[in-house]
């Protein structure tokens, strides 16, 4: 089967991650994602924030935007667990939070559930943006909670680069 990370064209300029996805990592974030473990989101912000050289770079962006779910899932999970991150990296880290942006206008088959391959095609076009010129000319560091193949932030990004931005940066709890 075809590598589809190995052969993309990633529409960002970097990618920020703090630990790999394995082990109590992977528990923890699954815990926090489908196990309604919604406190874990101060544990995963604080370990970004206590990491002095993530900071540096985080600092260098103008904008953290988290990657959004379906209103279906949001209703079904009660909550963004990307969101709630991003918010609490807003806010200790003095970075602009902007959630009004990038939508996702259809409710899919979770990419976890997928082959690499199928994540790509699964994720094609279901990313709207909205309101770029909150963006245009900015320094975006879009935030999600695990970079596998990078199917998902490729996609946003993908939309946030029609806001013609300075640069997009990805940051991640993990990395498969």
């Amino acid at each position: 089967m075809q590598d589809y990370s190995e052969n993309i064209d990633f529409n960002f300029d970097e990618h920020l991650y703090i630990f790999s996805y394995e082990g109590i990592i992977r528990k923890k974030i699954l815990d926090y994602k489908f196990n309604e473990k919604t406190y874990l989101y101060k544990t995963f912000s604080n370990y970004i924030v206590q990491n002095e050289n993530f900071c540096k770079v985080i600092k260098e962006y103008n904008v953290i935007i988290p990657v959004p779910i379906s209103k279906k899932r949001l209703k079904t999970r009660g909550y963004n667990q990307s969101f709630l991150i991003a918010k609490e990296l807003s806010k200790n880290l003095n970075i602009k939070l902007i959630n009004n942006c990038l939508y996702k206008t259809q409710n899919i088959i979770e990419q976890s559930k997928l082959n690499k391959e199928e994540r790509f095609k699964n994720i094609e076009g279901v990313y709207k943006l909205q309101n770029k010129e909150l963006i245009e000319g900015k320094k975006l560091l879009l935030f999600d909670d695990i970079f596998t193949t990078g199917s998902t932030v490729n996609e946003c990004s993908k939309m946030l680069s029609q806001a013609n931005p300075k640069k997009i940066g990805i940051l991640t709890i993990a990395k498969d």
